[in-house]
């Protein structure tokens, strides 16, 4: 008989469009006591640059799963690295359609991290085609939409997707610290797409990382996103329960990891009405964010932005010690929108974006006009009359870019 609980590994005049943290959010069904115990794992490839294991991830199915992951560090890359060294760590989730991405981990070892990047599908990369996937033996749950949403039918949660990826990352984390070679006190988390969403709850449960990045996912998806269908589906009452156990707005507000959100103005699937909630739930920690004009949709352009290395040094303590530059939400007034900004390192740059008129938050044309930076003020003439969304982006000497929270009319 399948249990119904998580048992021990079992287991101004314009203003943001923001939301309160969810009133009663259900109690975490995620046990971080117990997932914070390094799992069992097997080294499938323990030498070279790039290894391959598995560890053993929450039951599926009534009985062990596995989940399969790549690991790199810069003592796996260069076989002549000081042996004693020990390296900041970071665990890399992958977004929907995708798996443990060995360049993903590849590129985190070169800029001197442990990176630990696992498949949440329960399937691994063909070594032949990365692009193929096979379903290991003992694989956990697969990432298509009824894993992820038609599961909350039942009171049986054990083989919900969203309770799998987030535990089998957090695990991940424990089994990365458990590593001789990892400095236990500086480790990062980020993920992309869907791993962004599991980002997001992923901070909010393990308080154990100093710096998360969510790229695109976020939450409140109930009230906007590609994936309103399935809420439809659902239908009111099995919502209010998917949303209180699995989105992250029910989570953020615990939050206490420093986290960077980013994220493009017209992405498909979470759009800025959404992500400007996710960011404004989190209230315990330092947080940033990073709005881009149309940025693509996906693994690669999703991992490449210089800000999240920046962001993750800057909290671990690495780096040059050069924060990034934080702009304010902006201010309309007299016929002008301002913006406090602070920044380590000269700003180069400074624009004022505003969306067109128009339907789908995410379908709309940008514009985007210089601003004029004077004793640490961004300022730039108000939007067009009919414009009801706009943000500030400001970028440093090192083309790194940050952006104030989005405003809407």
């Amino acid at each position: 008989m399948r249990t119904r609980l998580l048992l021990p590994l079992l287991l101004g005049i314009v203003t943001l469009a923001t939301s309160p943290p969810r009133a009663n959010a259900a109690e975490s069904p995620w046990d971080l006591a117990q997932l914070s115990k390094a799992p069992a794992h097997e080294w499938l490839v323990k030498d070279g640059p790039m290894r391959a294991l598995t560890y053993t991830g929450l039951p599926f199915q009534g009985k062990p799963s596995q989940v399969f992951a790549y690991y790199a560090s810069p003592a796996t890359l260069s076989p002549a690295t000081e042996a004693t060294k020990k390296y900041p760590g970071v665990v890399l989730i992958h977004g929907g359609g995708g798996t443990a991405f060995k360049a993903w981990a590849e590129l985190w070892a070169k800029r001197g991290y442990a990176a630990i990047a696992m498949d949440l599908s329960g399937m691994r990369p063909e070594e032949a085609d990365p692009n193929k996937r096979t379903r290991i033996p003992d694989g956990g749950p697969d990432q298509g939409h009824p894993a992820k949403f038609d599961t909350i039918r039942t009171e049986d949660i054990t083989d919900d997707w969203p309770l799998h990826a987030v535990a089998n990352s957090i695990l991940a984390h424990s089994l990365l610290l458990s590593f001789p070679e990892v400095d236990k006190d500086r480790t990062a988390v980020t993920g992309i797409s869907w791993g962004g969403y599991t980002t997001c709850i992923v901070a909010s449960v393990d308080s154990r990382f100093k710096a998360a990045v969510p790229v695109y996912g976020c939450g409140f998806l109930e009230q906007n996103s590609c994936w309103l269908g399935e809420f439809t589906k659902l239908g009111p009452d099995l919502t209010k329960k998917w949303v209180e156990r699995y989105d992250p707005s029910s989570h953020l507000s615990r939050c206490t990891v420093p986290i960077f959100f980013m994220n493009g103005t017209n992405d498909f699937a979470y759009p800025l009405d959404s992500y400007m909630k996710s960011y404004d739930a989190v209230s315990k920690t330092a947080k940033n964010i990073r709005v881009q004009i149309k940025m693509p949709h996906g693994h690669g352009v999703g991992w490449e932005p210089k800000e999240i290395g920046l962001w993750v040094d800057q909290q671990l303590g690495l780096g040059d010690g050069k924060a990034l530059a934080t702009c304010t939400a902006p201010v309309l007034a007299d016929g002008k929108v301002t913006a406090k900004i602070t920044h380590s390192l000269p700003v180069k740059a400074a624009a004022f974006n505003y969306a067109l008129p128009g339907e789908a938050v995410n379908k709309r044309e940008w514009k985007s006009v210089p601003a004029t930076i004077e004793n640490d003020v961004v300022t730039a003439p108000a939007a067009e009359a009919e414009s009801d969304m706009w943000f500030f982006t400001v970028t440093d000497e090192r083309d790194a870019m940050v952006s104030s929270p989005v405003a809407f009319k």
